[in-house]
């Protein structure tokens, strides 16, 4: 039980956006929702007695799982990370390394992508903060997602 309750404030935790991604019954997200507007402790701690007891029909494993895959701290999302960082950087240093994204992404809109990453680099030349190259990581990171999630 205090497995479980503790499985639930970890989802209390999560920011909205990481919430949104994992997959939880409606009535579990409702509870969480309204477990972070309570300000007074001893409503907060029924509540979370409550989060437990709604997550213990739920998969354990898989829910910690998700959890992870949501906030990054996955294996596997540490890997997508590190390896968009990588494409990014070969991107913005070598043009052969677009035939390689390309091959890797061939749905890619090639035109937007070369914008993105021309923009990146001239912001690197100017000194300018990473902007351009922080949207050319996101965007590489969303294909990239999206790739693996077919696969």
């Amino acid at each position: 039980m205090t497995a479980l309750q503790a499985l639930g404030e970890s989802l209390l935790q999560l920011p909205e956006a990481a919430l949104a991604r994992v997959e939880i019954p409606e009535s579990l997200r409702e509870a969480i929702t309204e477990a972070a507007r309570i300000k007074s402790h001893e409503a907060r701690r029924r509540q979370l007695q409550y989060i437990g007891r709604l997550v213990r029909p739920l998969d354990a494993d898989e829910l910690r799982a998700a959890i992870e895959n949501a906030t990054g701290e996955s294996k596997q999302a540490v890997a997508l990370m590190h390896r968009c960082e990588r494409l990014r950087d070969r991107l913005l240093d070598d043009d052969a390394a677009l035939a390689d994204v390309l091959d890797a992404l061939p749905r890619a809109d090639v035109q937007s992508l070369r914008a993105m990453i021309r923009a990146a680099r001239r912001e690197h030349d100017d000194g300018r903060p990473p902007k351009h190259a922080r949207q050319l990581y996101r965007w590489l990171h969303e294909q990239l997602s999206q790739t693996m999630e077919a696969a």
